[in-house]
């Protein structure tokens, strides 16, 4: 069956349209404990008692476990919804039921069974396993593949994923973040504004941290603002300082534009950006656009000389030699150096 992204998931999921088996792998808990979550409003909030199942096989460690737990999964998805149209069964780290640290017969049987279930779900209930990162290469997984819709949890796609994933984890804290301040946060890690088709995200690592720093800032506060992400993002929330330099060099001015506005936001002083500029159009543009290195040099000099005038505001004046610098570049693959 087709995979799916996160965003294409929870479409899905408000449409009330959905597939008998899903697994959510990957490392990002937030993400596949927010989407796990949702599979909830399938169901009635007064109904989900009874047809809501959460199995736990975190500790499971051993064949016998293995076995009893697979048993208790296909006794709970094969159970008639109860005065609802569907039940939803939800099996956290069902790594440990996929791919069992120790190999027995007890356990070969019970997953011959889970992938006799498999190949013939039950059409009333909605299975979801919530694991690890799985090997691609093993039997059960090309039989998930086939069978079920696989959704990979790797790292929220774009700004609003990562926003989206802010929310949760500071939800889970016992607070809650302005939804300004939590794109504004995604902004900051490098989450692009839309899903890139190269499949290039932000830092989730990075990300993490950012808002285990800004909960800290803001222990005990009801709500977090956009200001308490200012005096928490400072330089150490930007990407990648090169990152306004890889833009120019791909003629990506928009991207461009957007790192230059962080390094500003993070404090950088213009003259400093006007220097790395310079050092960019004298190392880089003589080999990836030889035609534009004339007019690249003459507007680092007449920005220069306005800075050193105050003939503007530094931020315009560096907005209009980016958008010069981008100007006739031919897309390259952005590079860190």
């Amino acid at each position: 069956m087709p995979a799916l992204t996160a965003s294409a998931l929870r479409k899905q999921i408000e449409s009330g349209s959905v597939a008998p088996v899903y697994l959510l792998q990957g490392e990002d808990e937030v993400e596949k404990a927010a989407l796990a979550g949702e599979f909830e409003a399938l169901v009635e909030e007064g109904l989900r008692a009874f047809n809501v199942e959460r199995i736990h096989a975190a500790d499971v460690s051993n064949a016998d476990k293995v076995a009893e737990t697979i048993g208790s999964l296909l006794d709970a998805a094969r159970t008639l919804p109860m005065m609802a149209p569907r039940r939803v069964v939800a099996v956290f780290h069902a790594e440990n039921l996929l791919a069992p640290k120790r190999e027995s017969q007890a356990a070969e049987r019970a997953l011959d069974q889970l992938g006799a279930f498999l190949e013939q779900p039950e059409p009333l209930t909605t299975v979801v396993l919530i694991s690890g990162p799985l090997d691609k290469r093993t039997k059960i997984y090309r039989l998930l593949t086939r069978t079920a819709v696989v959704v990979d949890c790797g790292a929220p796609e774009d700004v609003a994923a990562a926003a989206r994933w802010i929310q949760v984890r500071v939800e889970q804290s016992g607070t809650r973040i302005e939804p300004q301040a939590a794109r504004a946060m995604a902004a900051a890690a490098g989450f692009p504004d839309r899903p890139s088709r190269d499949g290039r995200t932000g830092d989730v690592k990075r990300l993490r941290n950012e808002v285990d720093r800004l909960l800290l800032y803001a222990l005990g506060q009801k709500t977090i603002t956009i200001d308490d992400v200012r005096a928490v993002a400072g330089p150490a929330a930007l990407q990648d300082e090169w990152a306004m330099a890889n833009a120019i060099e791909a003629g990506n001015a928009a991207e461009a534009l957007r790192q230059l506005a962080l390094l500003f936001d993070a404090g950088s002083r213009a003259e400093m950006i006007l220097g790395q500029l310079g050092w960019l159009v004298r190392s880089k543009f003589p080999a990836v656009a030889p035609g534009s290195l004339t007019a690249a040099v003459e507007s680092l000099f007449r920005t220069d000389l306005a800075l050193k005038r105050s003939a503007g505001d530094p931020r315009v004046l560096l907005e209009r030699l980016v958008v010069e610098l981008c100007a006739g570049k031919r897309a390259a693959a952005p590079r860190r150096w």
